[in-house]
């Protein structure tokens, strides 16, 4: 999942992979705005076939965060 993740992360944010990592912070190490950060949750979406509520965005503040949500409710 994580490898999945950074490749959709490194694509819309244009960053390397090395700088991404589980603790990677979106704002704070990736400078992601919230445009950004909205740009990647609809490329989540699509990409595992969910919906993420907005309540949910909220609460994503690293790498790490993401994947442990998909890891839960993505179909294995």
């Amino acid at each position: 999942m994580f490898e999945r993740v950074r490749e959709i992360i490194c694509e819309k944010l244009g960053v390397e992979s090395s700088e991404v990592s589980m603790t990677t912070s979106f704002k704070d190490d990736l400078d992601a705005d919230s445009l950004s950060l909205f740009e990647l949750v609809m490329a989540f979406e699509e990409e595992f076939n969910i919906e993420i509520d907005d309540e949910q965005t909220e609460n994503i503040e690293t790498v790490g965060d993401i994947v442990s949500y998909l890891d839960n409710i993505v179909e294995k």
